[in-house]
């Protein structure tokens, strides 16, 4: 259940299956036939390799459907943070590649889109992996829902409670470096393992970021804070440099962030780097 409604999986009679988001009464109640139309409409424009597919929609017995492509491989925070060992499998190169598929969809949204759109409610769970663990960003032109009315409030106090939202969330503020900062969270995430807000943890850690920022730029520390699962297996180097990206997507002031472009850019130099020493060291 999002914040937004339910998702469910359907099945058609050839066999292929699809997600079905059903919108929450709260949410749908707000929208005009019209503007639930242009909401479409502005959804139905955005395409990307990285970015969920809408397939359809319906709007009947006061129900509004939105229909989506659908994902084998389950969220990014199920694979993270469940029990089976999905999670384990996420080797470094991996978590890498997924952040690269993340930012290069929040680039899209905000540098090639017109008007830009701000996604808003980016995280772990709105990140989808497909059969190839290649990612595919959900929830990508909901933001007008979000923004509407009671469920405003309610999204800037969970994306805090929850610990994605940036600090100028608090005022109401809310433009494309808010999607970075969450952007920041979700990189942390893959670094960590941990959730971004987990309230079994000791005090001092139950935010992710408020935990981790200031042991970003001390290899001992990082060393300790990377996830378990990944049994030491990633190049030190490597390790920092993420660290570093997230160090600045993560700043307090929004102006200080990076741009997606720029973090699409810092990502494909690090691949691009294991792949040069990979090579070296198999001479």
């Amino acid at each position: 259940m999002g914040m937004l409604g339910s998702v469910y999986r359907a099945e058609l009679p050839n066999g292929k299956i699809l997600a079905v988001k059903k919108l929450d009464k709260r949410v749908s109640d707000h929208l005009k036939d019209d503007e639930f139309l242009e909401l479409i409409n502005g959804i139905d424009k955005i395409r990307h390799a990285n970015i969920v597919e809408l397939i359809g929609y319906c709007a009947e017995h006061g129900q509004r459907l939105l229909i989506y492509e659908y994902c084998s491989n389950g969220s990014l925070q199920d694979a993270i943070h469940s029990d089976d060992e999905f999670g384990t499998r996420l080797s470094w190169n991996t978590r890498i590649r997924i952040a690269l598929g993340a930012a290069r969809a929040l680039e899209y949204l905000h540098e090639q889109c017109q008007p830009p759109i701000v996604h808003r409610n980016f995280k772990s769970a709105n990140i989808l992996l497909d059969d190839d663990l290649s990612v595919r960003v959900s929830e990508c032109g909901l933001a007008p829902l979000i923004t509407s009315g009671s469920v405003s409030q309610l999204s800037g106090q969970l994306l805090t409670a929850y610990g994605y939202g940036a600090p100028e969330f608090e005022s109401g503020i809310y433009t494309y470096q808010s999607d970075v900062y969450s952007f920041g969270v979700v990189m942390l995430e893959l670094l960590t393992g941990r959730q971004s807000y987990d309230r079994t943890r000791p005090r001092g850690e139950q935010f992710l970021v408020r935990w981790a920022i200031p042991q970003l730029h001390d290899i001992d520390s990082l060393s300790r804070m990377v996830d378990p699962s990944l049994n030491g297996e990633y190049p030190a180097k490597s390790l920092s440099n993420f660290a570093d990206i997230i160090s600045r997507c993560v700043q307090s002031e929004p102006e200080f962030r990076p741009a997606m472009s720029e973090v699409v850019l810092y990502l494909l130099n690090m691949i691009r780097r294991e792949s040069q020493q990979s090579e070296s060291t198999e001479k």
